[in-house]
């Protein structure tokens, strides 16, 4: 019987990476808002919303068809 695994805790690297990612992320956020407003109305006519959402929607499958691949390679002991 294999004995139970203790939480690992998060060491000084790893809060000074999730900071850096946080600031990176309110960055991005501050840019794209910034560049949305100056842009004014632009309408997207609607052959832009169809590509909009199929892009959407392929990003989707494909991540989600990733990941069930890596999943399914570490169930069947590929990833050792």
């Amino acid at each position: 019987m294999s004995e139970p695994q203790t939480p690992h805790k998060i060491g000084a690297a790893g809060w000074t990476a999730i900071l850096v990612l946080l600031a990176f992320l309110l960055v991005a956020i501050a840019y794209a808002v910034h560049g949305w407003s100056r842009v004014g109305a632009v309408g997207i006519p609607p052959i832009g919303w169809a590509f909009l959402i199929a892009g959407i929607v392929v990003t989707l499958l494909v991540g989600g068809g990733l990941m069930a691949l890596i999943f399914y390679s570490s169930r069947k002991g590929h990833d050792i």
